[in-house]
């Protein structure tokens, strides 16, 4: 599924501007009032929002180098790749760590159809699990104006893919029994990942995640996935805390 029908125009800029970072447009549509409730965005101002994100292992290689061992590196990275780039387009960005956070889970829904896997994750027909939303340009009437329209990406998936997916093979993975139909355990996960046996998630990445079968090919990289889930570990052990 291509992120955009556009292949001129402020598509092409986008795309060209961030893919030595790794980085895609991952979707774009036309929002209602309705997907800007409990943002300060209004819908009358606003034309587009453009999703970008990445798949794979590509922007592990672009930002890798820059960890420095500094709080929120790849929050911080992200931010000095992306505004520079919507600067040049005339946009505003937003980001997934900004606060309040933005839906950006719903919008993906809305730009992609994508729709979550029983992990909760919002499942890809092509990356499966293996992808990540990283940044919303945010482009007014009179910016898109300027450059050829950029089309909404509202393309009907032909099913979902855990549709057909008999074993759910991702229910059955966790050591601990984390994740079912009635949803996710997060004490029982922050309590795995901290004790002697979940250094094998951490270093290997969640077991209920890897299990799934679509888009093995796009899996991240062992240190990418390492990084991930020092950070996941840290923010299951918070909620935990904080619940």
């Amino acid at each position: 599924m291509s992120p955009v029908r556009s292949v001129t125009g402020l598509a092409a800029k986008l795309s060209e501007a961030l893919k030595s970072h790794g980085l895609i447009v991952r979707g774009a549509f036309q929002p209602t009032a309705d997907d800007l409730a409990g943002t300060n965005l209004q819908a009358d101002i606003v034309s587009k929002l453009v999703l970008i994100g990445n798949s794979g292992a590509a922007m592990w290689r672009a930002f890798a180098p820059f960890i420095d061992g500094d709080p929120n590196p790849l929050d911080r990275w992200t931010r000095s790749i992306v505004e520079p780039v919507a600067d040049q387009v005339r946009a505003r960005a937003i980001f997934p760590f900004d606060q309040p956070a933005p839906p950006i889970q719903r919008w993906a829904m809305r730009a992609e159809r994508l729709l979550p896997s029983p992990l909760g994750i919002l499942i890809h027909p092509k990356y499966g699990l293996w992808h990540a939303y990283r940044a919303v340009l945010i482009l007014s009437n009179d910016v898109e104006s300027e450059h050829e329209a950029l089309e909404s990406t509202r393309e009907e998936l032909s099913a979902h893919p855990c549709d057909s997916c008999a074993e759910k093979p991702c229910l059955a993975a966790c050591p601990v029994g984390a994740f079912s139909t009635g949803g996710y355990n997060v004490p029982a996960c922050a309590e795995y990942l901290a004790g002697t046996e979940g250094g094998s998630c951490l270093r290997g990445g969640c077991q209920a995640r890897n299990a799934c079968p679509i888009g093995r090919e796009w899996r991240y990289g062992d240190a990418q996935i390492a990084f991930h889930m020092a950070a996941f570990a840290g923010a299951v052990t918070a909620d935990k805390a904080a619940g």
